[in-house]
């Protein structure tokens, strides 16, 4: 692997065929969950079962945490009471509502680091698939409904809905996009009814999902690696 530096983020680049990103093949952009180190999802590409020419990346979260252990990152800050409270009290809908504050730049930021990682790689145009785990996958969802990028696909692990007007407002502008969507029934911290919720909202405005469901709480089993592999071969190398 290799590492770069792009729109003022750090970056890890795998996969390829010198397994450092040569080539020309198709993108796969993952963003990592808040709290979480800068290389967590880093490990996962060795796990998805696709062509030796599929690139990775893996870009590191601008926000250093103080929690007291290793390198924790975040795209943006959560109001971690308020979440709490709210999860306590079962008012996940009103979360859901929320545009949480410093969004726009994290996905002003992404987009800027899309614009030169593709240039850069060489990406054929529509062969770039964007997603992540948690808060990067909710980063994620948000850059592709602010974008008119040709993706491939949304790979969205462990996410939630929020912004919902707005992301209401603009899903049908992303009609016929496949999307992988994941999420544990014992999810401790985002909630299974909001991620179904979620999947609904998708499917309704017109963007196929690739839905799987694992008993299980805020993570990725080996069961999402496999159909995540194959999601990519998919939409990645679909005639």
């Amino acid at each position: 692997m290799r590492h770069e530096h792009w729109a003022g983020l750090d970056v890890c680049i795998t996969g390829g065929l010198d397994r450092e990103g040569s080539g020309e093949g198709p993108l796969v952009v993952l963003l990592h969950g808040f709290g979480a180190p800068g290389n967590d999802l880093v490990a996962l590409w060795r796990y998805l079962n696709v062509p030796d020419e599929v690139r990775f990346l893996f870009p590191v979260a601008p926000m250093q945490l103080d929690m007291g252990f290793g390198d924790a990152r975040a795209w943006w800050m959560l109001d971690m009471e308020r979440i709490t409270q709210a999860r306590a009290q079962g008012q996940w809908d009103a979360l859901s509502q929320e545009i949480p504050r410093g969004i726009a730049p994290a996905r002003t930021q992404i987009l800027d680091m899309l614009s030169q990682a593709t240039e850069s790689l060489a990406v054929p145009s529509q062969s770039l698939v964007l997603g992540g785990f948690s808060q990067g996958a909710m980063l994620s969802t948000d850059v592709v409904l602010h974008s008119d990028i040709p993706f491939a696909g949304l790979a969205l692990l462990s996410s939630t809905l929020i912004a919902k007007q707005e992301w209401l407002a603009r899903f049908p502008n992303r009609k016929d996009l496949p999307v992988f969507q994941s999420h544990g029934i014992n999810d401790p911290i985002l909630a299974f009814s909001m991620a179904q919720q979620l999947r609904d909202h998708i499917q309704t405005a017109g963007l196929p999902v690739r839905w799987v469901e694992f008993h299980g709480g805020h993570e990725i089993p080996i069961q999402v690696l496999e159909a995540l592999g194959g999601f990519l071969q998919n939409v990645l190398f679909r005639e």
